[in-house]
């Protein structure tokens, strides 16, 4: 006879139990002194008999209601049952015990309520709480969702605004229980600090036992280690890891003992897979995974040895990738609150996060504040790269991208190819070579008049055998040997020292890199990015924006740069694919009038001009002005003009802002996502200014 779908979901209800460490019992052979977590089926109450009973050390704490699995079951339905049984009276027992804890579950679903949380709410778990944990929370003086609501007020000495208002609404949503929150703060903001700062507060006043900070490229990995190590906390003499254990997993496998641990999301898998993952296999380049939306997510099972309730929160850090589809599942393994940090939320990060954006803070806003530096966009048009080439039928060669093995091959036929196929299908040595000569011939004359030392240099390749191809004709090109120019992808040796030694080292001067430096990477010295590859996603272009973005002192600068450097006031991209010339980045571009100086742009203000690409213009200028200015000069600006001079700019940004505008007016706008807004550009890439031929075949324009 075939099972009911009532003893299918029991069953697995079973399983899900003893995986869990329960010790199932029916009411005739009750022994709870067997083990600490004891589950008895069909326990009569006065209001009925419970599915289950679960007992603690002998003590009864908690009830699990079992329903069939439905296809679209809605397990809530069945709170209020759980609820009853929960206050109802245990037969056979004595006075003096509680039950705590309610389970809805069909086998496949489970729900779980704590009846201590102030204005308890049942959430979805990915399956029962093993008994040591459940005797955690009975032992312990009050639970982590009413700590949460009891935070003091953080010592805000040394914070930006945006950090402190993103600090202030995360400890407002967690208060309110909200399982997941988004901090989107521009590229150099500080998100790290203010992700430490959350995870010291919440291992502090919400008692919270253990954090996962997750990330999806060791040099990422690396990068957060560093900055919890160095975080000293307010009103502390210690820094955060002697405080608290940090550890960044560098195997599968993971001590409780620690507080905060920092990982890849390919890792966490691995380990909750009971899989070793080497090194070689954790990092890959993002091109071999753009497919992820594609494919099915990674099952994942149940884990004894880290369970679900393992972590209390999980920070994910440039979480606009890699959490969807193919890796979801890991972070909806835990029973944990989760926060998102990126510069570049899009549509299904807001999903994710169910709208729950506590704080937004512009690159725009960045750079009106000198967070941020903005950015000077120059083309350069090469023949093939417009109109594309062929290549005729003959012998020619053909190298494996793997190996680069060279051999020699009869075409069938004549091929036609363009700037998509260029370097991935075809290789063309000359087209490179001319974007890099461009760029050394206009390097001190139109984009670093006044340098001796070429500035820090990040090219964006393809793929890892273009990255090769341009490492070697850039060192041709400008005359220098191997230190000069390095390849830094996954796929490169030592690259986490090669990535260090450009950061931090006067070599390298030009980097070239697939992914492993394209987003969430911090090199401050950076001051051009060459793109020889393409961005479809405006997400994506944005986090490459980001590199060049970051501010750095004028000291600080020199000791990598040479002493010939001056003020990083903004940084240069070098578009030599197009990949500007259609919008993709949500952020406004900040000049859009090069060719008037400033003194124009202040009289077309003062007349009252509502051009936003003048007062955009003028903004710009007013920030790059600040830089160079004393402290003497600034305080004479604000004492003339009533204002700071990152406000006067701030004002001239929010003239034509239709938040600030309607806030203003009373107005209260649809709240659509951030990203949904469409920002008005009015005809940005129409007005070049065309400079003169500069290599055969190529061109180079300046654009804004």
């Amino acid at each position: 006879m075939p099972k009911t779908p009532e003893q299918i979901a029991r069953e697995a209800i079973d399983r899900r139990l003893i995986e869990a460490g329960w010790v199932i019992q029916d009411m005739d052979k009750i022994n709870l002194s067997v083990s600490l977590g004891v589950a008895i089926r069909e326990f009569p109450t006065s209001t009925g008999r419970i599915d289950y009973a679960l007992f603690i050390d002998g003590k009864p704490v908690g009830v699990v209601e079992a329903k069939k699995d439905t296809a679209g079951q809605n397990i809530t339905i069945v709170e209020d049952q759980s609820s009853r049984y929960a206050q109802s009276t245990f037969k056979y027992l004595d006075s003096g015990y509680e039950i705590r804890f309610a389970y809805e579950a069909t086998g496949q679903l489970t729900r779980f309520t704590d009846f201590h949380d102030i204005s308890y709410r049942s959430r979805n778990v990915f399956s029962f709480h093993q008994p040591e944990k459940l005797a955690k929370l009975i032992a312990a003086p009050d639970t982590v969702r009413n700590n949460l609501k009891h935070m003091p007020a953080p010592d805000k000495t040394g914070f930006r605004k945006c950090q402190e208002i993103a600090i202030e609404n995360l400890d407002e949503s967690f208060a309110e229980n909200r399982p997941r929150a988004l901090v989107q703060m521009a590229t150099g903001a500080g998100k790290t600090f203010t992700a430490i700062t959350e995870s010291y507060r919440l291992l502090t006043y919400g008692k919270m036992e253990r954090i996962l900070f997750l990330v999806d490229t060791k040099s990422l990995g690396v990068q957060a280690d560093t900055e919890f190590r160095a975080y000293v906390p307010n009103g502390e003499q210690r820094v955060f890891s002697d405080i608290f254990g940090v550890r960044l997993l560098k195997k599968s496998s993971m001590s409780p003992s620690n507080n905060v641990y920092i990982s890849t999301i390919q890792r966490m898998y691995s380990i909750l897979k009971g899989e070793e993952l080497s090194e070689e296999d954790e990092e890959t380049e993002d091109e071999i995974d753009r497919d992820n939306d594609r494919r099915a997510p990674l099952p994942v099972v149940y884990n004894k040895k880290y369970p679900p309730e393992f972590f209390d929160c999980i920070i994910v850090d440039e979480c606009h990738r890699s959490i969807y589809n193919v890796w979801s599942q890991v972070l909806e393994y835990f029973d944990a609150f989760i926060i998102g940090l990126t510069a570049t939320p899009e549509k299904r990060t807001f999903a994710f996060f169910n709208q729950n954006v506590v704080s937004e803070y512009t690159r725009e806003k960045a750079i009106a504040n000198r967070v941020n530096v903005g950015e000077d966009i120059y083309l350069i048009n090469t023949e093939v790269t417009q109109n594309g080439a062929a290549i005729m039928k003959r012998m020619i060669e053909y190298r494996d991208r793997m190996t680069r093995a060279k051999r020699w091959r009869q075409m069938d036929e004549d091929v036609f190819y363009n700037s998509s196929t260029m370097d991935v299908d075809v290789v063309n040595p000359s087209q490179i070579r001319a974007v890099i000569q461009t760029y050394r011939d206009r390097l001190f004359t139109e984009l670093f008049p006044r340098r001796k030392n070429v500035p820090k240099t990040l090219i964006f390749a393809k793929n890892d055998s273009h990255a090769d191809d341009i490492v070697q004709i850039v060192r041709e090109v400008f005359g220098e040997g191997n230190e000069f120019c390095k390849k830094i992808t996954c796929k490169a040796k030592r690259a986490e020292e090669a990535l260090s030694s450009f950061r931090n080292q006067f070599y390298p001067r030009i980097a070239v890199t697939v992914e492993m430096i394209a987003t969430g990477t911090d090199v401050k010295p950076l001051e051009c990015l060459i793109f020889m590859r393409d961005v479809r996603s405006k997400c994506h272009y944005e986090q490459m924006l980001g590199r060049g973005t970051r501010v750095i002192k004028l000291e600080d600068l020199k000791m990598v740069s040479g002493e010939d450097a001056t003020e990083k006031d903004h940084f240069v991209v070098i578009d030599a694919v197009g990949v500007t010339r259609s919008k993709k980045t949500e952020t406004r571009p900040l000049e859009y009038k090069p060719q008037m100086d400033i003194s124009e742009l202040m009289k077309r203000a003062s007349l009252g001009t509502k051009d936003p690409e003048i007062l955009t213009s003028l903004a710009n200028r007013l920030i790059r002005l600040s830089n160079k200015m004393s402290k003497d000069e600034l305080a004479e600006f604000k004492e003339k003009i009533g204002q700071p001079i990152e406000t006067v700019a701030e004002n001239l940004l929010n003239a034509f802002d239709e938040d600030v505008i309607a806030g203003r007016a009373g107005i209260t706008l649809d709240p659509s996502p951030p990203m949904l807004r469409v920002i008005y550009m009015k005809g940005c890439f129409r007005k070049m200014r065309r400079i003169p031929r500069a290599a055969p075949g190529s061109t180079l324009r300046h654009v804004r």
